[in-house]
């Protein structure tokens, strides 16, 4: 038996899943690595953490399955996306810990940017919008605040990557610096028209283009690994960024396929094909993964905090135990109570893209209930990602027949059911909701001819559709009170 061994390296943990050559799940290792948030609005990681993490789960999962790395013929990356590390190139050593993209210490350069008359520039060239989000401005804060970043940059001792590029070259022991079209397209440094790094964002935020990645193919070749590190060298023969990676996984390869995922944040892409389509309402204009120097394109809508607020009621409120508790007590009650829950912890994304928005409870009274709060805090997961779909139906022009969903919380049926009646679609929920790892495992599958697009199509199956059954006027009165609660939790931090 061979297998296809996918690294999946997120937000909040590292995991790794190994693929059977009909595309089931053989193993799967997961572990969390700490989260740090040294300011108020700053989110950090420990990059050598991540890589150990990384390294354990793999070592786990081979355990579990009992096989040899001589087994695995290819390792397929995918990636929290936009988070930044700056290494040295000699000792491949971090200079700071990775700054990660919930971060919005770089809103007020971001602010920068837009005075200059910036903002048009930047949409046009990368399909983004200048924003802490994004790569570029963190690289920026790196070389300015790091002593002595900025002269060892310039002598060109130090290099950038996203968390893939981080990966490969501690896989590769250091040969090789090399990322993917979709995580460059995210750095908010990358031309997706000519495909290559744009030398005036690059000059603006003051970053030699010596320090940036190689960019290919999401399927290709990115080099082997070290054989000091599994006493074998493994080909990596695809990278995503997580969202293009679990579109690729969703079989999304058509205009107006769409998925959403339901991960720390929720991510919304349509496929458009081989053109870019520009959105005039807050969505952005990204690549997909391409499978030859073609590009591919997708729009992107972004809410910010989806899962993530669940883990707040754990551990920042003490309300659950465990995150899986929240469908059973959202149940408990009949509805949320008139509470209204806008989880704006690290601003607010698509389509209002608000740095300054904060996070916010409406309609408390003396009858609300910890339950209430639960509930208002799914049915927010569900608020925003209706926000997106409606954006897309108006911005893109692609008729949307459904939303394919995946990520941890599209496991809660209580979400997917009020995802189905608030966006008025059906929701299509896959029997494997790993589609980020599944689009990574594809991408290093067919670059190897393990796969055929073919294959892949018949891997893929339905768990659960669920349907609308909501009234229009409950509905209606459900995204006015939302909507309302939006709008009073925008700019909290400006004067």
């Amino acid at each position: 038996m061979k297998y296809i061994l996918a690294l999946d390296q997120g937000t909040t943990s590292s995991r790794s899943i190994l693929f059977d050559r009909n595309g089931e799940i053989a193993a799967v290792a997961q572990k969390e690595f700490t989260q740090y948030f040294p300011e108020p609005g700053w989110v950090e990681h420990d990059p050598e953490e991540i890589w150990e993490s990384q390294v354990w789960t793999i070592d786990q999962v081979l355990h579990k399955s009992g096989i040899t790395m001589s087994s695995v013929v290819a390792i397929g990356i995918t990636n929290q996306r936009e988070t930044t590390v700056v290494w040295d190139r000699k000792t491949g050593k971090a200079i700071y810990n990775a700054i990660v993209w919930q971060d919005r210490r770089t809103a007020d350069q971001c602010q920068v940017l837009k005075d200059k008359g910036l903002e048009f520039y930047v949409k046009e060239k990368t399909g983004l919008l200048p924003d802490a989000y994004f790569s570029g401005t963190k690289v920026h804060w790196i070389l300015k605040n790091v002593p002595d970043a900025r002269k060892k940059a310039n002598a060109g001792d130090l290099i950038f990557g996203t968390i893939d590029s981080w990966l490969i070259q501690k896989l590769t022991d250091g040969e090789v610096h090399a990322t993917d079209y979709t995580n460059a397209s995210r750095t908010m440094l990358f031309d997706i028209h000519r495909c290559g790094w744009d030398l005036n964002l690059l000059k603006e935020l003051d970053i030699p283009e010596q320090m940036l990645p190689v960019v290919q193919p999401s399927s290709s070749h990115f080099g082997e690994t070290s054989e000091t590190l599994f006493g074998t060298k493994t080909p990596i023969s695809g990278v995503g960024g997580d969202q293009q990676a679990a579109l690729f996984g969703q079989l999304c390869h058509e205009p107006g396929m769409v998925k959403n995922t339901y991960g720390t944040g929720c991510f919304m892409l349509m496929h458009t094909g081989h053109k870019p389509v520009s959105s005039n309402a807050g969505l952005l204009t990204t690549m997909a993964c391409n499978l030859s120097h073609e590009p591919v394109y997708a729009i992107e809508g972004s809410v910010f905090v989806g899962g993530a607020a669940i883990q707040w009621l754990r551990d920042g409120l003490g309300i659950l135990a465990d995150s899986s508790e929240s469908e059973s007590i959202a149940r408990s009650v009949a509805d949320n109570g008139g509470v209204y829950f806008v989880p704006a912890f690290t601003g607010l994304g698509t389509p209002h893209w608000d740095m300054f928005a904060r996070g916010s409870l409406f309609g408390l009274t003396r009858g609300t209930t910890s339950a209430h709060i639960v509930r208002a805090t799914l049915e927010s997961i569900a608020f925003q990602s209706a926000e997106l779909l409606e954006t897309m139906r108006q911005d893109a022009g692609f008729p949307i027949q459904g939303i394919r969903v995946d990520g941890g919380a599209s496991s809660n049926d209580f979400l997917m059911k009020f995802q189905a009646d608030i966006a008025n679609i059906p929701v299509l929920r896959p029997s494997n909701i790993e589609s980020t790892a599944v689009g990574a495992a594809y991408l290093a599958g067919l670059s190897i001819g393990f796969w055929t697009l073919e294959k892949i199509t018949k891997h893929h199956r339905k768990d659960k559709v669920f349907s609308s059954t909501m009234s229009e006027h409950i509905r209606e009165a459900h995204l006015k009170k939302w909507k309302k609660a939006i709008e009073r939790s925008k700019h909290w931090e400006i004067s």
